[in-house]
């Protein structure tokens, strides 16, 4: 076979079970689930089983169905559903979802998905629709797909038709995004170094400069897992460098590079290190590599390959181009001899050298050599397909591409303006793109150009990157708009840097999610809604969402009042107790509440039970599974199952991996937790380790019992002085069940009202004889009603008695 065929054929199960189709003429429908039927229209009567570019998988379980021909209509009743399909049109006449009314519009109540890219854009702006809807039905309409060959071809099907999926899960969203993803391909598992953070930055640097820069982050203790180098790594000026010859000499499908080659640059596209530049770009490479960082290069591919590039003649031998005049070889994603060449020559070589994976930054259009191929899909499938070499983990960065694109995470959002309204809008697009199965959106945090200097906003939107999918730093080539935390004033600076550590120290737990994403379809960001799909608030909180399992976050998108010195948040919790893991403040549930913090924090909130794995390094840049974990336990009865493998091979595939259950049950007086049973190979976890069990809302306890392998030690630590319950325990072998219980606990509650009242009003900018008459029959309980003030110290003083109301 050839290396196309090799690289790019598919396994896929796309036909669906002859016993689940009905065909009636030129109408055909195919009852995948209970909840997803598929319905083509052709007329030729001829109908499409091999899979598309967004549907790989149609081959389901064979769901329970009846069948009844009224007239013109086929009606198809399942055990959760109803749908009326016209035999005439193809047209889906209604679908009435279980214990829902009946649908006809399948676009009415639908809660969004995402979009191609935010450049720019700034603020909010409209996003596609995904597969699930408020009033419980919707529609994926794959019609305009193209078919992907057995041999690797893509290619338009061989009839027009329509083909259509209708979802109709009422308001069970979760379980129609995991059939989704049945449907089209399961995300899969990111490398483990790609979730930590990310360098990246729009500018020419230099070798020493670069390494300096990395150098810096390491001094400065803020880990760094993956350095990016923007185009600049290529020749850029390339005129100048190499004289007229070296134009692009064909003509452009896209106004937009066509202005680019004649007014900035023709040196968009490029594949030869800029040598002026990066003098030994090996040495580049293997140093970054040995300081623990991933490197990523920036690709604009569209111009294809010029005369000066250091492959060229590999390139233009293997294409049989006339080398004598100088032939610039054309890109063309269609061809399959081109594509061969632009992996083998252009890109594999790098890779051994050093190269992690490619950002495909693609902004030239959706116009290609195949009638409906977008070039942008035909890079993200081929370079994520062929980037599974050497048994890695294949990951590339690039922009949505539509339905399916969450096969080739990573999502690049694009260049954003770097102002309050793109960072608000920012979580709830982020949240809702897993309504279409885009769990993994990478964002220029900080935001990428235009806009003013304002260190609250870098660190407001720092703050929303350590919790969002990946956490990417980036900026414009402007001097003076470097995203590092020393060019922020000092409390920026060190609030930036702490929440990096913080990202660093996630891994673990974000890891953790990436696999169940991968494995059970679970986002790690997603809206409230998907728990809460009967709670109205729950589609009201648009910037709120969980992370992970254990948190619900709610970004603060606000400029703080320079009254209180907070700024706030809408939260709304559903039933239950909450603590947030920042403040230690402690919350009851079923309401909602605007939430004020100052700049070191936003909300970050933990259900009872929760449990939170945490890595103990937060200031190296290794990502490797911790020998030394903090977990963070807040009292109840919760359960969390720790995934772990070696974070970049596929070597997972094969069972080569640990899962570890933890924990926690409270009964009386006393909580326990426990580090149980593990499952898999415990050759990818350390030889031993060291635990820090952090009861967050256990504020004191009379005796704590430690057992290892069910034989009680007293090797261990306990700290109280922080306000919790802190036990340490060290040298334990990975594959130990360990078992520490707290007796007779004191639970942390909320300060009183009338210190946490004190607290506040300290902080009000002002006259203090006057704030002191004003106020202090008011903190000290004396007074019950809120004085007359500004709404910013009024809705704080809301927040304390919200927070103490139970107390």
């Amino acid at each position: 076979m050839s290396y196309f065929t090799d690289t790019f054929g598919l396994k896929t199960e796309s036909e669906t079970d002859i016993a689940c189709m009905i065909t009636d003429g030129k109408v055909r429908v195919s009852v995948l689930t209970e909840c997803l039927v598929r319905v083509e229209f052709s007329s030729h009567g001829e109908f499409c089983d091999e899979p598309t570019q967004s549907v790989w998988y149609r081959n389901f379980e064979k769901p329970q169905f009846k069948t009844v021909k009224s007239g013109t209509s086929l009606i198809i009743r399942t055990g959760k559903a109803e749908f009326c399909v016209s035999l005439g049109t193809g047209a889906m006449k209604y679908i009435i979802p279980s214990g829902m009314a009946k649908v006809t519009n399948y676009k009415s109540g639908n809660l969004k998905g995402t979009r191609r890219t935010l450049d720019r854009t700034s603020g909010r702006v409209k996003i596609g629709d995904g597969i699930i809807s408020e009033n419980g039905a919707a529609l994926l309409d794959d019609s305009k797909s193209l078919v992907l060959k057995q041999d690797g071809k893509i290619l338009p099907r061989e009839h027009a038709e329509k083909d259509r999926y209708y979802f109709a899960y009422g308001r069970d969203y979760s379980a129609a995004v995991r059939d989704l993803f049945r449907l089209t391909g399961m995300p899969p598992l990111i490398p483990r170094y790609a979730l930590g953070n990310w360098w990246s930055r729009y500018k020419a640097y230099t070798q020493q400069e670069y390494l300096s820069l990395m150098q810096r982050f390491i001094d400065e203790e803020i880990p760094v897992t993956v350095a990016t180098v923007d185009m600049d790594w290529h020749w850029v000026d390339v005129v100048d460098k190499f004289g007229n010859d070296a134009k692009n000499r064909i003509k452009r499908k896209n106004l937009w590079e066509n202005i680019y080659d004649k007014f900035v640059s023709q040196g968009w596209t490029g594949y030869s290190w800029n040598t002026d530049l990066f003098p030994d770009y090996k040495a580049f490479l293997s140093k970054l590599k040995a300081q623990g960082f991933h490197t990523t290069l920036n690709l604009h591919p569209s111009t294809g390959v010029r005369y000066f590039e250091d492959c060229y003649d590999e390139v233009a031998d293997f294409m049989g181009a006339d080398k004598s005049n100088k032939q610039q070889i054309p890109f063309d994603i269609t061809d399959p001899k081109f594509i061969e060449a632009y992996f083998r020559f252009l890109h594999h070589p790098y890779e051994k050298q050093g190269v992690d994976f490619w950002w495909l930054d693609w902004q030239q259009g959706e116009i290609s050599g195949i009638d409906g191929l977008d070039p942008l899909w035909a890079l993200n499938h081929y370079h994520f397909l062929d980037s599974r070499s050497d048994n890695k983990r294949p990951l590339i960065l690039s922009r949505f591409a539509g339905a399916g694109s969450h096969r080739y995470p990573l999502g690049f959002s694009g260049d954003t303006a770097i102002n309050w309204q793109t960072l608000e809008f920012q979580p709830y697009f982020t949240s809702t793109a897993s309504n279409i199965g885009y769990t993994w959106w990478s964002h220029d945090i900080g935001g990428h150009h235009y806009g003013n200097k304002d260190d609250e906003l870098y660190m407001r939107w720092v703050q929303f990157g350590v919790f969002s999918p990946i956490m990417r730093l980036h900026s414009t080539s402007n001097e003076f708009m470097g995203k590092e935390p020393w060019k922020y004033k000092y409390e920026a600076r060190c609030v930036a840097t702490e929440f990096m550590r913080l990202r660093h120290r996630l891994i673990p737990y974000i890891y953790t999610q990436n696999y169940r994403t991968h494995k059970y379809g679970e986002p790690l960001v997603r809206p409230m809604y998907y728990a809460y799909p009967d709670e109205k608030e729950a589609y009201r909180c648009k910037n709120e969402y969980f992370f992970g399992d254990s948190l619900i976050c709610a970004p603060i998108t606000e400029h703080t009042s320079p009254l209180t010195n907070l700024a706030g948040t809408e939260v709304w919790l559903p039933e239950g107790r909450y603590t947030d893991i920042f403040t230690g403040g402690i919350y009851r549930g079923g309401r909602k509440i605007k939430m004020f913090r100052d700049m070191s924090s936003f909300p970050v909130l933990a259900a009872e039970g929760s449990i939170i794995p945490l890595d103990m390094n937060s200031r190296i840049n290794c990502c490797a599974p911790p020998a030394e974990l903090e977990i963070l336990i807040y009292r109840g009865n919760g359960e969390y199952t720790l995934y772990e493998d070696d974070g970049e091979t596929n070597n997972f595939e094969n069972g080569i991996y640990c899962e570890t259950k933890l924990s926690v049950t409270q009964e009386k007086g006393a909580v326990t937790f426990e580090v149980g049973e593990h499952k898999g190979v415990a050759s990818v976890l350390p030889e031993r380790r060291c635990y820090t069990f952090s009861f967050r809302d256990v504020a004191n306890c009379a005796a704590v019992c430690v057992s290892i392998n069910e034989e009680k030690t007293k090797e261990f630590t306990v700290d109280k002085t922080r306000g919790f319950v802190c036990v340490t325990i060290k040298d334990v072998l990975s594959e130990a069940v360990v078992n520490v219980t707290l007796t007779d606990i004191t639970a942390a509650e909320n300060k009183p009202r009338s210190e946490l009242l004190i607290d506040l009003i300290s902080k009000v900018q002002g006259a203090n004889k006057p704030k002191q008459f004003k106020y202090t029959d008011f903190a000290l309980g004396r007074s019950k009603k809120i004085p007359h003030c500004k709404k910013p110290l009024r809705e704080a003083i809301e927040e304390i008695f919200a927070m103490t109301s139970e107390n």
